[in-house]
Formats: structure tokens, C-alpha cells, sequence
């Protein structure tokens, strides 16, 4: 079994559609019995589900689904996250979504097939059969599926160079279930660029460290393998007075390398290899048998490519695009928009306000998304959007600085370009003033219009700003928003609120208490009215196939155009579909540039395509994981778009 490692809850109770019922077998009267049941047993007919996973006395989150017939006996399901995540196993290429081949310590001839049921925000696979042969002992509770596997040792750890890469091999007594996620590297203090988003930041140029990472397994190392990778402890300094009398070489001795395997240690029966790997490099684990055993790659090329029907309409793949010399690793899913059932929609971190991040595998999972991957650009400090989120015709923030954008229906209709949105404000005396921004966090002088999607209060977000209170398209209220972040003001269910800032002060005189006034709402260009869903981001990469990249018109910075990333991006393809992408550091190297960020879009058979917010804040969603990195290396975001299926689907 290979499984790349290039890239490495809370949720609400799971929904049981009707279509899964009635594969099952089941009435929606004991759909129903089942979720509310405790009882730790599956009485026949029952249908159980969950989201914990307590795997050998370590509780995780993870959706289940149990059920019992008189014919078939216990019938167990796990997301298919759980099992490429937590469990180790690899998926291998199929273009039968209905069915997964697996492989796990296993010969690659003979591949297990899993049977798929997709809901609820989940794919589920049947590994009844799976966990019999594993001699898995497993028990449910409440919410919890309790997993138990049989004590396996580790007899051997080895090191073994190659002309091309390191490799570390494990010996097993038997298979044991192994995950692997990269540490989270010593952070460095960025220097802030004059752009105005928060992620536009540069480092100054060094030397990449090493990069740690850790393979979990539930076995149990001979303590003399323990003892042997146990780091030695440094020397004691010297103190100031020894080191006078201490002669001084000229030829002081080069630093020696780090090792490979930096550390082992066993803590609760589970043992953690960590593993120092240079930049530019990253593990390919590959599992075997006859004897079990993990091998480890370290190489430049770690992904592994992937061609996987997950489901109907929905395809993973992994693979190495080449650009000249150099060859990017990019991770997509793509969507067949003319499949029945699944809709595509932007979603935020905050289920009842704008103001707020969290991680996209928190938000994804919450929101019942089956795959997403980040969206556009936010304030890191204040938690506040940087652009355009539209959902159901709804403004949850505006655009800004003309930037790039994606509108689409619910019909699968898509269009791209770069946009913005003109508010004015008009009074029953035909004064007309310009609203500058909805709904956003991007501070400039102007007025700016804040409704109830924004939250249930407006806290200022500058010093000295007027904030006017309309209900019913009537001035209500006019009162000094005082300093940053010091009152909040609630902004009425039945209308919304004014914030005058810098020279639009002087427009106060001119909207007193008691003035009727009315919006009026426009985008330009005027294609983007007819979309109810849009996601702002930039810049744009391709339209009609060609490139039209212009950093410097979407007001991006020279640093953040030229500088190497991780990247992600949506784009519409030759066939018709949908693909949002990850596009990870270069074999040997660092991210692409967005010239060449374009490039990739433009090879993968994208038409119109836009770069989304990158670097720690790309990722990938995928049925209950991230596909692209490990999560604890991933950034909290404010935004995303996520794949679903239809509300008559799930309920």
C-alpha cells in the first residue's frame, strides 16, 4: 500500500437521507429511534450513527453508521477519512464510485473492494468484512464506535541511504493502524508589505530549516530501539571566565547533519517516530507484508497520483504537472455541475456573523460539505472579510479594489471577472451619496453599510466614526461611534446600519434623525447581478484559456505577485466542469509564483480561472479530512466553497 504524504468536532448529529434508508432496508420511523438511542447494542432493524471514533482508548472525531438485519447481521460503516487518516489505509485508482479499492499491508495484486454510500456530508464505506480480517474487536456507545485493535510490536526501525532518497523502514509483528502529520515549523516574524491584505507578507531570504514530522503507530518499540534514536543531550555551556582560558581553533569542526529519525519514543502502547526532513522534501509511506513493514521515502516527488471516483459527479485526483524544469504537485477535485443532487455554495466560519475564522475542516465539517477548499481574503487580526461573499443573493461582504471573482447559479452556470459594487444612497430630496462598501472589513474614508448578515451588533473599527441607525429605510438614531473596539451598536433585524469615516462626517448635517432614504444596488460590470452566489479572491488567472494575470490593477503588491507559495484556486474546464485546486511547493523547492500559478491552471484545461487566498491558508476538504497538508499546519480561514448535496437529499 503507498499512500502519499506530500501533504498529509464538533458537528451536528449526521443526516440520514431516505435514498440510505431504503438501501438499508430501513423505516424512517427507525432512522429516527436509532439517533436517539444510547443503548450500546444494534437491535435488529436499528440503524446507529456517530461522530467519535475511540480507536484503542484515544477518542477522535469521525462519523459512523452501524446497522443490523436478520439476513446480513452487523453492517459497519466508516468515513473514508477515517480510514486514510487514522486507520492508514491507502485508496487506489477507480472509476466506479459505488465501489473503493483499498490497500493496507496488503500485496498490491490483491486490492480489497469497499462498498460506498454517500451522506449526510459523508461517504461512508462498508468495512464489515475489513475488520474481521484485521481481527478488529469493535463496540458502540452513545456516540462513540469503540475500535480495538490486537497489540502489534515494532522489531526493527532501520535507516537505509539510497542514490536518490533516505529511507526509514519499520518492521511489524503484525498490521497495526499508523498516521503520519508534519509538525508545525518555528515560526519567523514576517515583514509587513504596504499591501492591505493580511496574508501579503514576505519573509527575508534563508535557509529553509528541516521540518519535523511524526509517524504514529499503535504498536509498541523494544525499548533498545527506543534507547537508540533517544537524542543526546548538549553539553553544558561554559561560563565567560572558562572560555578565556579555553584555546580558540581557526578551523572550527562543520555542524553535523541532523539524523533522519530524530527521535522514538512509546507513550500508552503507541510509538512516535519523528523524522527531521529538509525542505523540499517530504514522506511517501509505503506499507507491505510477508514481513509487515512501513517504508518510508523521503523524496522530492512524494505524491503519489490518484484518479479516484468518489462520487457521482465528484473526482479526486493527485498529480505532477510540469512547467520547463520544474513539476508542481497539485491536488483537485473536480465537479460535474450538470450532476442532480449536488449544489456548490460559499460558506463562512460564523454560522450568525461575518466576524469570526476557524479551520476549514472545522467549518466544512459543521456546514455538511462534502468537499471544499478555502476562499478569499480576510483581516487576520480583526477576523473580518476582505472581499466579495454573496450567497443566495445575499451581500455578506462586498468586493474591493476591483478585484477577480467567481458568480455562479444553481444551475451550473459560472462567470469570471473582476467587479464591483455600487451603492448609493439617495434621500426624499434627491441627495445622492456613494455607500463605499457592505458588510466589510476593508477601513477606508467613506461611508459604509452594515445589515443584520453582518451580525447582531456593529463594535467600530476606527476611531471618530458617526454610525446612523436606519429602520424601515428611516434614520432612527445618530451617535459618535466613540474609539476602536469599544461600543457596539445593534444593528436593527428590519434594517441596517450607517458608518460615516474620515471626510463622510461632514455628511451628517445632511442626514438627520427622522430623513427617509432609500439603496440602490448595482454591480459593474452588470453580468454579476445575475449570479446569486459569488466569492471574491484575486488575482484572476485565465479567461476564455488565456492568461490575463494583472496583480498591479487588482491593487496586489509587487512582493505578493513575484513571491513563491502555496496556492489554491477554482476554475471552470474544456469539459464543462468544475475544479478547485491545491498546488503545493516544487519537487526540491518552493511554491509557485502566480505567473506560474496561471500556468498550471492553464495546463490542468482550465478556461476561466482565479487564484483564492494561499500559503497556510490552502486546503483542501474532502469527506471529512484535508487531502493537502495535515491539519495542525493548516490556518484558521474565514471563508470557503464547498460542494453539497441538495437539502432534499439530507433531510
Amino acid at each position: 500500500m503507498v499512500r502519499s504524504c506530500n501533504f498529509s468536532f464538533q458537528l451536528t448529529q449526521a443526516l440520514i437521507s431516505p435514498i440510505l434508508a431504503t438501501v438499508l432496508g430501513l423505516t424512517a420511523t427507525s432512522v429516527v429511534n436509532a439517533q436517539q438511542s444510547n443503548e450500546p447494542s444494534v437491535k435488529p432493524g436499528a440503524f446507529l450513527s456517530g461522530q467519535q471514533i475511540s480507536l484503542n482508548g484515544r477518542t477522535l472525531p469521525g462519523a459512523w453508521l452501524q446497522q443490523k438485519s436478520k439476513t446480513l447481521g452487523v453492517k459497519t460503516y466508516l468515513s473514508d477519512g477515517i480510514l486514510r487518516e487514522i486507520l492508514g489505509v491507502d485508496f487506489r485508482n477507480n472509476f466506479n464510485p459505488q465501489r473503493q479499492p483499498i490497500q493496507w499491508f496488503s500485496p498490491a495484486t490483491r486490492l480489497q473492494s469497499l462498498a460506498s454510500l454517500l451522506t449526510g456530508g459523508y461517504r461512508y464505506l462498508d468495512v464489515t468484512n475489513f475488520i474481521k480480517t484485521a481481527g478488529w474487536q469493535i463496540q458502540t456507545q452513545g456516540n462513540t464506535l469503540f475500535i480495538s485493535t490486537p497489540t502489534a510490536k515494532i522489531t526493527a526501525i532501520n535507516q537505509l541511504p539510497t542514490p536518490t532518497f533516505r529511507t526509514v523502514t519499520i518492521n511489524l509483528d503484525r498490521p497495526s493502524p499508523w498516521q503520519l502529520r508534519q509538525e508545525l515549523p518555528v515560526k519567523k516574524k514576517p515583514a509587513k508589505t504596504p499591501s492591505s491584505d493580511p496574508d501579503d507578507i514576505i519573509l527575508k531570504p534563508t535557509t529553509p530549516p528541516n521540518r519535523d514530522w511524526t509517524i504514529t503507530l499503535d504498536s509498541i518499540a523494544d525499548p533498545v530501539l527506543v534507547q537508540r534514536y533517544t537524542p543526546t543531550p548538549e553539553p553544558p555551556l561554559l561560563p565567560n571566565s572558562l572560555k578565556q582560558l579555553t584555546p580558540e581553533f581557526t578551523s572550527p569542526t562543520p555542524p553535523t547533519p541532523e539524523p533522519l529519525i530524530k527521535a522514538v519514543k512509546v507513550v500508552k502502547n503507541q510509538t512516535f517516530v519523528t523524522l527531521s526532513v529538509p525542505f523540499g522534501f517530504a514522506p511517501r509511506v509505503i506499507t507491505a507484508n510477508n514481513p509487515h513493514k512501513l517504508k518510508i521515502e523521503i523524496r522530492p516527488d512524494a505524491l503519489v497520483t490518484k484518479n479516484i471516483a468518489w462520487a457521482r459527479g465528484i473526482r479526486w485526483r493527485q498529480q505532477w504537472v510540469t512547467l520547463g524544469t520544474e513539476r508542481f504537485p497539485i491536488v483537485s477535485i473536480e465537479l460535474d455541475p450538470r450532476t442532480s443532487g449536488l449544489q456548490l455554495r460559499p460558506f463562512i466560519a460564523q454560522p450568525n456573523t461575518v466576524v469570526g475564522t476557524a479551520p476549514l475542516i472545522k467549518s466544512a465539517r459543521q456546514n455538511l460539505a462534502l468537499t471544499a477548499i478555502n476562499g478569499g481574503f480576510f483581516n487576520r487580526n480583526n477576523r473580518l472579510p476582505l472581499g466579495a461573499i454573496r450567497r443566495d443573493g445575499q451581500w455578506l461582504s462586498s468586493p474591493i479594489l476591483n478585484r477577480g471573482a467567481i458568480a455562479w447559479n444553481n444551475s451550473g452556470q459560472f462567470y469570471f471577472g473582476r467587479f464591483a459594487l455600487q451603492e448609493t444612497l439617495t434621500t426624499k430630496n434627491n441627495q445622492r451619496l456613494l455607500i463605499s462598501y457592505l458588510n466589510s472589513g476593508f477601513i477606508q474614508s467613506g461611508i459604509s453599510r452594515y445589515t443584520p448578515a453582518w451580525g447582531k451588533t456593529y463594535t467600530p473599527l476606527s476611531n471618530n466614526e458617526i454610525i446612523l441607525t436606519v429602520r424601515k429605510n428611516q434614520i432612527t438614531s445618530q451617535v459618535p461611534g466613540g474609539n476602536a473596539g469599544q461600543t457596539p451598536i445593534l444593528i436593527p433585524a428590519d434594517g441596517y446600519v450607517l458608518v460615516l469615516r474620515g471626510s463622510a462626517t461632514n455628511n451628517t448635517e445632511q442626514l438627520p434623525i427622522g430623513t427617509n432614504i432609500r439603496i440602490n444596488s448595482n454591480t459593474t460590470p452588470g453580468e454579476f447581478n445575475r449570479y446569486p452566489h459569488i466569492l471574491g479572491a484575486g488575482p484572476l488567472l485565465l479567461q476564455n484559456r488565456q492568461i490575463v494575470l494583472d496583480g498591479k490593477s487588482e491593487k496586489f503588491s509587487n512582493a505578493f505577485v513575484q513571491g513563491k507559495a502555496i496556492r489554491s484556486a477554482i476554475c471552470t474546464t474544456t469539459t464543462g466542469n468544475l475544479m478547485i485546486a491545491a498546488v503545493h511547493h516544487r519537487a526540491g523547492g518552493a511554491g509557485p509564483t502566480l505567473a506560474e500559478h496561471a500556468q498550471l491552471m492553464q495546463r490542468m484545461g482550465c478556461v476561466d480561472a482565479l487564484n483564492l487566498d494561499g500559503g497556510s491558508s490552502t486546503s483542501l476538504y474532502l469527506g471529512g479530512q484535508l487531502l493537502n497538508r495535515s491539519p495542525n499546519t493548516a490556518s484558521r480561514v474565514h471563508n470557503g466553497i464547498g460542494i453539497f448535496l441538495q437539502p432534499r437529499l439530507r433531510e
